[in-house]
């Protein structure tokens, strides 16, 4: 098992690339299997889960070819015929259950296993089998498996996801492309990932009315195509690295291969925080305040403050000049790495789904533990700015989510060494 080894305080000087993102590119590979042509999916990082669900992919007898030089993906579906997607891959990461709505849709019946993924809150997957439900599929549940079944056209409905669900909204879209006649799905998800799969599968012939808005409406074809298409840039990759660069007074970073329209609100919020911010037609520069300003955030759907960046702020605002707190409304259970970073001098307080802040906290290196993705990620801006060694344990939750996270830190000032972890 690796770690992180990182000395700090170091300022952070120069040129980031951003890698294509995992949370859009996994929807486009189980869309890819509704085709009936191979699809070609460029800017596809070199991540843990990527793999994963290649070779959940392959289990139905769909030929995978992964480039990684290249970072291009193909996906042949001409042989799919085991319409299951087994535990001992979906348990691994929870997005393996899209496999379900795009094996639905396209054979009308499949076996998937229920989800694992990060150990954190409760994210069930209630929603999904309600709204498949409701377009007419039957749905069983069976020694910890999903059984599901269709006729070869359902009449469909409307769906209300209640709360909006970026994974629901995924796979209900999946499911009904080829087999409901209409399926209305009331306040659906909006956040990047859902537009750039509804703009694919239409690209790809399906009929889908809505894009980018909180009602989407479907209507079955007969069939799709596969296509070449380009995955989006990382959003939250980028909104780490401006974090990161914010957090040492003199650090200076431009981020490049950034899709800046997928950013939301979030560079106006950073702003507040006295950074100066300058976004081009595919880049961001970021250049650190003398001081951080405290900025209390609330996460939200999209385009407001992400799940998935309130521990990096709330990292962030460890070394801001005064109190600040974060809450976040979509996920009640999210604060495991406050613990951790307190063990590095930080003052942190969790009241129920939020924390509370008080800076400037000078920081000071120790042992601390991954629990998930985004906390790990944390850890390691901690690191980056505390004095001394810092050592970050358990980072295979790093691998599933950063692509080259250490190599393009280093390459920009970080003193990060990745090595193996003692039992």
């Amino acid at each position: 098992m690796d770690k992180f080894i990182i000395e700090g305080p170091t300022p952070l000087k120069g040129t980031i690339p951003i890698s294509g993102s995992k949370n859009a590119a996994l929807p486009l590979m189980a869309a890819a299997i509704l085709g009936n042509s191979p699809t070609t999916i460029k800017n596809v990082p070199k991540l843990r889960d990527i793999y994963t669900f290649n070779n959940v992919i392959r289990v139905t007898g769909t030929h995978v070819n992964f480039d990684e030089e290249e970072s291009t993906l193909t996906i042949d579906p001409a042989n799919l015929a085991h319409l299951e997607a087994p535990y001992e891959l979906v348990r691994k990461m929870r997005a393996s259950f899209y496999m379900l709505g795009a094996l639905l849709g396209k054979f009308g019946q499949a076996k998937v296993s229920l989800p694992g993924g990060c150990a954190w809150g409760p994210r069930p997957v209630d929603l999904h089998l309600e709204g498949m439900r409701k377009m007419g599929a039957d749905i069983k549940l069976d020694e910890g498996y999903v059984i599901a079944r269709a006729p070869k056209m359902m009449e469909g409905g409307t769906f209300k996801l209640e709360p909006s669900s970026v994974g629901a909204t995924i796979n209900l879209v999946l499911a009904s492309v080829l087999r409901v006649k209409e399926f209305t799905i009331k306040n659906a998800a909006k956040e990047p990932d859902v537009v750039l799969l509804c703009k694919r599968l239409v690209e790809m012939g399906a009929d889908i009315e809505g894009i980018g808005t909180s009602t989407l409406t479907v209507r079955a074809v007969d069939s799709l195509d596969g296509i070449s298409t380009r995955n989006a840039a990382d959003r939250i990759e980028t909104g780490t690295f401006m974090i990161a660069a914010a957090m040492h007074p003199e650090s200076e970073v431009t981020l490049t291969n950034v899709d800046v329209d997928d950013l939301g609100e979030f560079p106006d919020t950073f702003r507040k925080v006295g950074a100066e911010v300058e976004i081009g037609e595919d880049s961001v520069y970021v250049k650190a305040p003398a001081k951080l300003s405290p900025t209390s955030i609330k996460t939200e759907i999209y385009p407001g403050f992400p799940t998935d960046l309130q521990a990096q702020w709330a990292t962030m605002m460890t070394q801001a000049e005064g109190k600040s707190s974060v809450t976040d409304t979509i996920y009640y259970d999210r604060f495991s790495y406050v613990p951790e970073i307190t063990r590095l001098g930080a003052n942190m307080e969790v009241e129920e789904n939020t924390v509370h802040i008080e800076g400037k906290t000078p920081l000071k290196g120790a042992s601390v533990m991954s629990t998930d993705l985004r906390a790990s990620v944390s850890l390691v801006l901690a690191g980056m700015v505390a004095e001394g060694k810092t050592d970050v344990l358990r980072i295979y939750h790093l691998d599933r989510g950063y692509e080259d996270l250490e190599e393009k830190l280093t390459n920009v000032g970080a003193r990060i060494r990745r090595t193996q972890q003692e039992e």
